[in-house]
Parts: C-alpha cells; sequence; structure tokens
C-alpha cells in the first residue's frame, strides 16, 4: 500500500533508539525525509547516516527537549533544514519506581520528560501546520494510560496526560487540516523486554528458544490474545499509516496496539 509519504518532513522525537529509530526508518522506506533527533550531539548521526546508506534522506538535529532552552535549540536547527509535515513526538522514559520510592522529584521529572517535552514540541511546529493546512501530530503513549498497573504511578499518570493532551489539542486542531492522534503500545520487543523475558524464562524454566519464551511470558505475566508481543516495526507501521494522507479523517483517537492485553484486563 502506498502511504503517500514521499517528500513529507518527519521529526521523530528520541529516533536514535529504540522503537523511535524503527519509525525513523519506517518513513524512510516509505520516502520521507526524516529528521533523526537526539538529545545530546552525536546520538543521532549513526542513525541518519544508516537511512542514507540504504538510500532514504534523514538529517541528524540535536537537542535536550527536557527544557525549554534545549527544545528552543532543536526547532532552530529543524526550521533551517525546511518546514515539518509530520511530528511524531516518541521521546519518553520510565523507571522502576513506586508508590513508596517515587519522590516528588520523580514525579516533577516524569511530567517534564513525557508531557511537557511533548508540549515542547507541539508549540514550535503546530502555527506552522496549520499555516500550511496539513499537517499530522502523534504522540507515543502506552496501554498503562487508561489501564495502569500499580508500579511507576508517576510514569503512567504522565503517559494519562498524553492521552488528554492529545484529545484537546485535536479540539484545537479542529478545521485546520492538522490532526492529533495517540499510539499506544503495550509491551514491544526491545532489547530491555527481551532481557525480562530471558531472566523470567531462566528462573521458571520455560525454555530455551524465544517463542517458546514469549509464549509463556504473554501467559503468566503480561495477558494477550495474540500470544506475542509487538516488534518496533508493527508499532512504527501503525504510526505511519496514521500519519499518512489515508488518515485524514482520523483525529483525537488513541490506537491501542498490545496484543489484545487491554481486553483481557478490561
Amino acid at each position: 500500500m502506498d502511504l503517500h509519504l514521499s517528500g513529507k518532513r518527519v521529526l521523530v522525537t528520541g529516533s536514535y533508539r529504540g522503537t523511535g529509530q524503527a519509525i525513523a526508518k519506517l518513513f524512510a522506506d516509505e520516502g520521507a525525509h526524516v529528521l533523526v533527533h537526539g538529545l545530546d550531539a552525536g546520538t543521532a548521526e549513526p542513525v541518519a547516516k544508516e537511512i542514507c546508506a540504504a538510500g532514504g534522506k534523514a538529517d541528524p538535529v540535536t537537542g535536550d527537549i527536557r527544557s525549554d532552552d534545549g527544545a528552543a535549540q532543536l526547532a532552530s536547527e529543524v526550521v533551517a533544514l525546511g518546514p515539518v509535515d509530520i511530528l511524531i513526538n516518541n521521546y519518553g522514559t520510565a523507571d522502576r519506581a513506586s508508590w513508596t520510592s517515587a519522590d516528588s522529584d520523580a514525579w516533577h521529572e516524569a511530567y517534564d520528560v513525557n508531557v511537557l517535552s511533548a508540549v515542547r514540541m507541539v508549540r514550535h511546529f503546530m502555527e506552522p501546520m496549520k499555516k500550511a493546512g496539513w499537517g499530522r501530530i502523534i504522540q507515543l503513549g502506552t496501554i498503562g494510560s487508561t489501564t495502569p498497573a500499580a508500579r511507576m504511578p508517576h510514569y503512567y499518570a504522565s503517559k494519562g496526560a498524553l492521552h488528554t493532551l492529545t484529545v484537546s489539542l485535536a479540539k484545537e486542531l479542529a478545521g485546520t487540516g492538522v490532526t492529533s492522534n495517540i499510539v499506544s503500545p503495550g509491551l514491544i520487543k526491545t532489547k530491555e523486554v527481551e532481557a525480562w523475558f530471558m531472566t523470567l524464562a531462566k528462573k521458571n524454566d520455560w525454555g530455551e528458544s524465544w517463542d517458546e519464551i514469549e509464549a509463556k511470558a504473554m501467559e503468566e505475566v503480561t495477558g494477550g490474545l495474540t500470544g506475542r508481543i509487538a516488534r518496533t516495526e508493527e508499532v512504527a507501521a501503525l504510526v505511519a499509516f496514521v500519519a499518512s494522507p489515508l488518515a485524514d479523517s482520523i483525529t483525537s483517537t488513541n490506537f491501542r496496539i498490545d496484543g489484545g492485553s487491554t481486553a483481557i484486563v478490561s
């Protein structure tokens, strides 16, 4: 399917690694010009070079979007390269603190990283999109924004704020040609999750092959209807569709990609 993304300019925050990197690469494969973002100088260059070596178009950009100054630095670099059609607010972090161990600083940091970093980007790029009459703003959330666990309450609360932010922004952008949506994955097969599953497998004798371990982990720990967790490429494919002109009539929507685990919880 042609997603009609050729020639679109896409900024993917936090795309120097993980799911953001997969999103950046898929957009490049679809013919978009990708701005690969890293918080620190030099972190985005390897991914941008890899995309270009594969025949895609990419430029590295830098800015610590956890602060107003860092966000302004990033916006300045991006604007110098040209207008942005699509903003993917992928950057975010989580820590394992609990209700008893997460202090006020941890709560403040969760909101600064997971909410305000996205707000800063929206403020910089929303108006030019409105003037152009077309644009996409997509947040990367989590299924925990609507079905949170007891652990990491500050993380889930901040991601929940992203959900409401998305709806409010969609109303702000009504009739402009710019849409606002959120993609909410469950567990994704990242290096961190794979390592966690392998640790559980050794403790519980779940087998040695990834297929065995993944199926057992889904059954015993995470739940789900598909017996597997999402791959980064699958999350990227959903983001690309929502960002495409084929999704002109979709806004203020929360897209869950979780293997059906939310259905079991609810």
